[in-house]
């Protein structure tokens, strides 16, 4: 008897020791880690190509203006901000000599339009007497000398009168040559837009800009109307753009916005920067900006479409591991490795062409070094 109950004894401490034991193990045990899911599906996969650093948007037409001539200002028109018209005048500098030219080639042309009518005149009624005295002449009334004199005398009053009439166009030409002088002391508008910045006041100064030296410009002129995004491209996918091809354009001053581009241009060469990866530089036009709220300078992005499938079976990239393989949930909760046939890819989606099926969960945030084919896992949570 006290042997049964020693025995019992011993039973109910090796019961107690493994019941806590397997507590201890049961709490201490590592919990299978969380993965977050994605099920697969269809929809559309799209090739794309993507700045390699910030492009910038920048106007159709900007112009940074300078008169072309050195002088003193002396009217300043328009102010930062204006809008302006082609052809409205911005500035103008100190030209009272050369508006003293122009009126004093004014007044000579009139000298010279009242002197060409006189010989003019005067070789009408040379004309005239002449026809007369050959008409005597030929009835015998007047020798033949005097009606050769009367027609040289006609000649020679007509050559006066051209020579008048080519001299009040040298007088015209004159005044040209001063309006062309006024015009370089007054700038104006190439084309309409927006007036962006104005250097120099009233009383100042102003200069052009010399070859080789920075000048600040007298007014920088934009066309806000045209807009377009220029962003380098990496040299190695220059070979798939062409221009035509759509685009979406994301700017940093508007998150969560895209808008609809075209490719225009493809530079005809690579830039090439020290220490920094060879580029080409790729313009794409909005398609519809004109109600935009966007401005000269932003820095945007430019994601050009080379390729696009719709309605295919499609992964999340992120879910492709570097051997080209994905992480299936399977039976148990456990992990199975299948590898892919895949198609057209880009950041987001990659089309798959065999090794999955619609409704397949796939593991989208993993660690390879934590989780690999085979480990039983806890579905995080379930995307599209």
């Amino acid at each position: 008897m006290p042997k049964q109950k020693n025995w019992l004894r011993l039973a109910l401490v090796v019961l107690a020791v493994s019941a806590l034991a397997y507590a201890g193990w049961h709490v201490t045990r590592p919990l299978p880690p969380e993965v977050e899911l994605a099920t697969i599906g269809r929809g559309t996969v799209e090739a794309t190509v993507v700045n390699t650093r910030a492009g910038t948007v920048k106007a159709c037409q900007r112009a940074r203006l300078a008169p072309a001539a050195g002088g003193q200002i002396v009217k300043l028109w328009v102010k930062e901000g204006d809008r302006v018209k082609a052809g409205q005048p911005l500035l103008e500098l100190w030209n009272r000599d050369l508006a003293a030219q122009r009126e004093l080639a004014t007044r000579q042309l009139a000298t010279s339009e009242a002197r060409r009518r006189e010989a003019c005149i005067l070789a009408d009624n040379a004309r005239r007497d002449a026809d007369r005295t050959q008409q005597l002449a030929a009835r015998g009334f007047v020798s033949p000398q005097q009606g050769e004199n009367a027609r040289a005398e006609a000649r020679a009053r007509q050559a006066s009168c051209d020579a008048l009439a080519a001299d009040v166009k040298r007088a015209q030409a004159q005044i040209n040559v001063t309006l062309a002088g006024l015009e370089r002391t007054t700038l104006t508008a190439p084309f309409a837009g927006i007036v962006a910045r104005v250097t120099g006041e009233i009383g100042e100064y102003t200069t052009p800009s010399p070859p080789g030296i920075p000048t600040p410009p007298a007014v920088d002129l934009i066309d806000d109307s045209c807009l377009y995004v220029s962003a380098p491209m990496d040299e190695v996918d220059a070979p798939k753009l062409a221009p035509g091809q759509p685009a979406r354009i994301s700017l940093d001053a508007l998150p969560g916005q895209t808008f609809p581009g075209t490719v225009r241009r493809i530079a005809p060469y690579v830039t090439e920067v020290e220490k920094q990866a060879r580029t080409v530089d790729v313009e794409v036009d909005f398609v519809d900006a004109e109600r935009r709220p966007l401005l000269v300078g932003y820095s945007a992005d430019a994601e050009v479409i080379i390729a696009s499938r719709a309605d295919v079976l499609r992964v999340p990239t992120q879910a492709i591991r570097q051997d080209g393989s994905v992480l299936v949930l399977g039976e148990h909760e456990v992990l199975e490795a299948r590898a892919l046939k895949t198609g057209l890819a880009n950041w987001a989606f990659t089309e798959v062409l065999a090794g999955l099926a619609a409704g397949d969960r796939v593991v989208v945030s993993f660690d390879d070094e934590g989780i690999a084919a085979g480990v039983r896992v806890t579905p995080k949570a379930a995307q599209p």
